[in-house]
């Protein structure tokens, strides 16, 4: 079970089964192995071929949390190795590779592993085929390319769990970093679009309104809120996944935290204030 430092442009998305399965009455991989077998550092489309610690593949779907509710997407699947893994944990997944030999290989896998009904590879160029059904991202490209995948990944639902083997996103900080034998792992989540003004309104005593100014870079946010006459800085501000957090004081110089979720352009929560007494709270962006 071997795994790929991505055929780049090598992601291509449900629908499309991998061209004709080699040996697609295989008993085992051995069965599969004799029709074409991969060698380490063999060139693909703007990588090469390197395997993946086992190790390290479950490291990154742990990370991820998967679960049999995900949908497992794997850009540049190699020979299968994080499609077939994520299959076992229940999850449907998806492999998608570009080598049409390395394709047809990892569904042979596939049909040996007697995982047809929750993994399947397909064979399809990364950067024209659609995966935004994903609950769950794994990839195992170079730093360029994840570069170019990440405007594509950040249009993507909020809370998408994505995994890297050893490169980065550039400045998009990972949320969670694992060293694996001097190997790392890296996980994000898809962070909600929360830029621009809110406004906020209490559900309790007086419906106190307050106007918020939010500024993002990925999962980090800044700002301000308008209450009464004064603006004062948000605290301890962040976004993860559709979870808002952030404090401040009102115009009584009272703490207030607010957790909330945001879809789209509406926001709901809860604000928490002295003595940890909670009201509702939604919000609507400008």
């Amino acid at each position: 079970m071997s795994r790929f430092i991505r055929s780049s442009t090598a992601i291509a998305l449900a629908g499309v089964l991998a061209a004709a399965v080699v040996s697609v009455d295989a008993k085992d991989r051995r069965d599969c192995d004799r029709d074409y077998k991969p060698q380490v550092g063999q060139a693909g489309k703007d990588v090469v071929w390197v395997p993946t610690p086992d190790e390290i593949v479950q490291r990154m779907l742990r990370m991820a949390k998967v679960t049999p509710q995900d949908t497992v997407y794997d850009l540049g699947a190699g020979d299968g190795k994080i499609a077939i893994a994520a299959g076992k944990m229940g999850a449907t997944a998806v492999g998608i590779e570009y080598n049409p030999d390395l394709a047809k290989l990892a569904q042979c896998y596939v049909q040996s592993e007697n995982l047809a009904g929750k993994a399947r590879i397909i064979q399809g160029d990364v950067f024209k085929e659609d995966f935004s059904k994903a609950t769950v991202v794994t990839m195992y490209l170079l730093p360029e390319l994840n570069l170019k995948l990440r405007p594509i990944i950040l249009d993507m639902k909020p809370g998408t769990r994505v995994t890297s083997h050893q490169f980065t996103m550039g400045d998009w900080e990972a949320d969670e970093t694992a060293e694996v034998d001097y190997r790392t792992a890296y996980l994000w989540i898809v962070p909600a679009k929360v830029q621009g003004t809110w406004t906020l309104r209490e559900q309790g005593p007086g419906n106190a309104q307050y106007t918020v100014n939010l500024t993002q870079k990925f999962q980090k946010i800044t700002g301000d809120v308008a209450t009464g006459s004064a603006k004062q800085p948000l605290v301890g501000a962040t976004v993860r996944g559709e979870e808002i957090r952030f404090a401040f004081n009102d115009d009584k110089g009272v703490t207030r935290t607010l957790t909330g979720t945001v879809r789209g352009n509406e926001l709901t929560g809860t604000l928490k204030g002295a003595g940890g007494a909670e009201t509702k709270v939604t919000g609507t962006r400008k």
